[in-house]
């Protein structure tokens, strides 16, 4: 068993973000039995699940004309427009069946607010509403986080990059993440991390 101020945190392991899903992520259902693994090894474990609404704003049906995976600037930012995906209550939205929940004392809902979307574990992407994560990790006196699931580039980087930012000690499992590589993503995603002192394991 891992020491007692560590935390496994699985980001967004869906339906709709592995094999057949909405907006799949190639080999996204292969991590899974590792997940399952490590989840014996950790005092505290806590699962992500994306939740949004059917007219979330980062949906490209709902802006008439747009190509998913274009970008528009909201009022927080650049925001990618995806496919529609992990909507509240949908079996997309469902936890991938063969990951064991069990273990896991907690699941954070994320990007249930129509009008921003939700990456990170942490913070809505304005980087400053927050999911209440790190009160709950605190509480539990957590101070260092391993990071699994998907997608690499996406939501696993920005809840890394927020947990470096709030002084947890952040590592990511690479080989326990799967990534979607938009337009050089995953590359830039890893130069970040590894910026921001985040340590990116096999």
């Amino acid at each position: 068993m891992r020491a007692a101020n560590e935390a496994l945190i699985v980001i967004d392991v869906q339906n709709d973000f592995c094999p057949g899903g909405a907006l799949a992520v190639a080999g996204g259902d292969e991590i899974i039995s590792r997940i399952n693994g490590l989840m014996t090894e950790f005092p505290t474990v806590v699962l992500t699940q994306d939740w949004h609404p059917a007219d979330h704003t980062s949906f490209a049906d709902n802006h008439p004309g747009a190509e998913p995976f274009s970008l528009i600037d909201m009022p927080y930012g650049p925001q990618v427009l995806w496919p529609t995906h992990c909507v509240q209550g949908t079996e997309g939205a469902e936890i991938h069946w063969t990951l064991r929940t069990d273990p896991a004392q907690l699941i954070v809902r994320k990007g249930f607010r129509a009008g921003i979307d939700s990456y990170s574990a942490f913070f809505e992407n304005d980087h400053s509403t927050p999911t209440g994560l790190e009160g709950y990790l605190r509480s539990r006196g957590v101070t260092a986080l391993t990071l699994v699931g998907l997608a690499t580039d996406y939501c696993v980087a920005y809840s890394a990059l927020d947990a470096a930012r709030l002084g947890f000690k952040a590592t990511v499992l690479e080989g326990a993440t799967r990534a979607i590589d938009l337009n050089g993503s995953l590359a830039e995603a890893r130069d970040k991390m590894r910026a921001a002192g985040v340590a990116l394991e096999a």
